[in-house]
């Protein structure tokens, strides 16, 4: 299975699925001018992941914003994390980081932590950790 990356831009996130360390990284913004098309592939990698994933898969979403039709397809890629999660192949976490005072973000993130069956965590991050930007 092929690493997945696509470079971010203003519109579309960034995305590094590497299948061989189980991390799946999503940051930046996310408002494509066609989110299906856009998110399509991604949700399908995913699933191609989940017929053999590693041992402990960590999804981490940093998105500094996103609009109402990436908010839906986010929720499938998480569906489909929680399908790897349920079958008991992958210990799955969920880590969901926000700027320090975004509070809109940080919302997102709990309402989803709520939503979906997989360990999750809402990470506050300080503007001055660069380490924890991807």
């Amino acid at each position: 299975m092929n690493r997945l990356t696509i470079i971010g831009d203003e519109k579309q996130a960034g995305v590094d699925f590497d299948p061989s360390s189980g991390n799946l990284k999503l940051s930046g913004r996310s408002i494509p001018e066609d989110s299906v098309d856009f998110f399509g592939p991604i949700i399908e990698w995913v699933k191609l992941y989940g017929e053999d994933p590693q041992p402990k898969t960590v999804v981490d979403v940093y998105l500094e914003y996103f609009n109402t039709s990436s908010a839906k397809l986010i929720l499938d890629i998480f569906k489909e994390v929680e399908h790897i999660h349920s079958s008991g192949k992958s210990k799955v976490v969920i880590r969901w980081k926000h700027d320090k005072g975004d509070l809109d973000i940080m919302e997102a993130g709990k309402d989803y932590s709520i939503i979906v069956a997989v360990p999750f965590e809402v990470v506050e991050v300080a503007e001055e950790d660069n380490d924890a930007r991807f």
